[in-house]
């Protein structure tokens, strides 16, 4: 499988498992809205991310003014994308506007704590390491 495709399901997939495990906690707690404003901000951050690792590959082997136009319209296309739940949210009592933001940001906050928890886990494993071998 492509690299890039394997970072896209790992992200993705965990971003989305959070955000059903905390939409359906939210839900249970007697606050469907804000469940429901989490999913929905998820799955349109998990469609903007594979938007954006999809313009990467045809930018390769193009002109400036190709990659300029190509850059262009995958930015407005992923600020339509982004704009279409915050929409969505203020439209509809089904969705809480907070909780849609936050489902928005979820991909790069998976993003995030993987990165910080492998380098916990690393400086941990190096020290642990020394110890024993020093």
């Amino acid at each position: 499988m492509d690299p890039l495709r394997q970072i896209e399901k790992r992200y993705c997939s965990l971003a989305m498992f959070v955000a059903i495990v905390g939409g359906a906690i939210l839900i249970l707690c007697g606050f469907p809205s804000l469940g429901k404003g989490l999913i929905l901000g998820c799955l349109f951050s998990i469609i903007n991310f594979v938007a954006l690792g999809g313009t990467l590959p045809p930018r390769i082997g193009k002109t400036k003014r190709q990659v300029f136009a190509i850059a262009l319209g995958s930015l407005l296309l992923r600020m339509l994308l982004l704009a279409a739940p915050m929409a969505i949210a203020l439209k509809s009592e089904k969705f809480h506007f907070i909780t849609t933001m936050i489902g928005l940001f979820l991909v790069q906050l998976t993003i995030l704590a993987d990165y910080t928890f492998r380098s916990i886990i690393t400086g941990l494993q190096k020290k642990l390491s020394g110890d024993i071998n020093g």
